[in-house]
C-alpha cells in the first residue's frame, strides 16, 4: 500500500519520464529531417532517375516493418531509424528535380509544401502538448486507413512507371494521406504526453513518416493546383 507521499513524488517522476521521451524524440527527428534533406540533396546532385523512389519505398518500407521494431530497444534502432530515413531522402530527390524542372514555377511549390508541412506539424503538435487530449482511439482507423493509402499509392506509381497514370486517383490519394498524417500527428504526439509511448525511436518514425507523407502528399495537390509547365 502506498502512502499519499509516495503517490505524490511518483507523479513527477511520471512526468519527468515523458518529458525525457518528449525531449529525445524531437532531437531524433530533427536529426533525421536534417539527415533525409542532406541525402535528398546528394540524390538531387546525382540527379538520380525517378524509378530509385519506387526503390527506396520497398527497402524503408523493409525496415519499417521487419528491423525498427526488432531492434527499437537497443542502439542498433539509432542505425535503423537513420537507414529508413536516408532511404527516404534519397527516394524523394528525383521527385523534388521532377518539380524543379518540369514546372516554371516548381520552386515556389517545393518551398510552399514545404512551408505548409511545418507549419501544420508545429501547429497540431503544440495542440496535443498543450491540451494533453487522448486521441488513442483514432488509432485502430488511422492504421487501417494508412494501410489502404499507402497500397494505393504504390499502385499508382508502379502503373506510372509503365505509362499509366489517373490524375483524379492520384489527388484523392494525396487528399488522404493528408488527412491521415495530420491524425497521425495527433494520436503519436498525444500517445507520447499521455504516456502510452515510451520509446522514442518508434515515436520519431511514426512522426517522420507523417511528416514526410504529408509533405509529398501537398506537394503533389500543390504541382497540380498551381504548376506551368
Amino acid at each position: 500500500m502506498h502512502s499519499s507521499y509516495d503517490i505524490a513524488a511518483a507523479r513527477p517522476q511520471s512526468a519527468l519520464q515523458t518529458n525525457k521521451v518528449l525531449r529525445n524524440t524531437y532531437m531524433l527527428l530533427s536529426m533525421t529531417l536534417l539527415f533525409s534533406a542532406a541525402m535528398a540533396g546528394l540524390s538531387m546532385a546525382l540527379n538520380v532517375p525517378y524509378g530509385a523512389a519506387l526503390l527506396c519505398s520497398l527497402a524503408s518500407l523493409a525496415i519499417i516493418w521487419f528491423v525498427i521494431p526488432r531492434t527499437a530497444q537497443s542502439a542498433n534502432g539509432l542505425i535503423a531509424v537513420f537507414a529508413f530515413t536516408g532511404l527516404l531522402g534519397f527516394g524523394l530527390g528525383p521527385v523534388l528535380n521532377m518539380y524543379l524542372t518540369g514546372f516554371s514555377n516548381g520552386g515556389q511549390i517545393v518551398m510552399m509544401a514545404l512551408g505548409l508541412t511545418g507549419f501544420t506539424f508545429v501547429g497540431l503538435s503544440a495542440y496535443a502538448i498543450t491540451t494533453k487530449k487522448d486521441f488513442s482511439f483514432m488509432g485502430q482507423m488511422l492504421m487501417a486507413g494508412i494501410l489502404v493509402a499507402f497500397v494505393a499509392s504504390i499502385g499508382v506509381l508502379i502503373a506510372s512507371l509503365f505509362g499509366f497514370y489517373w490524375q483524379p486517383l492520384g489527388l484523392a490519394i494525396s487528399a488522404l494521406f493528408t488527412i491521415l498524417m495530420c491524425g497521425l500527428i495527433l494520436y503519436q504526439t498525444g500517445e507520447i504526453v499521455n504516456g502510452g509511448e515510451t520509446n522514442y525511436i518508434l515515436a520519431t518514425t511514426t512522426l517522420y513518416l507523417s511528416i514526410y507523407n504529408l509533405f509529398t502528399s501537398l506537394l503533389h495537390i500543390l504541382g497540380v493546383s498551381m504548376g506551368e509547365d
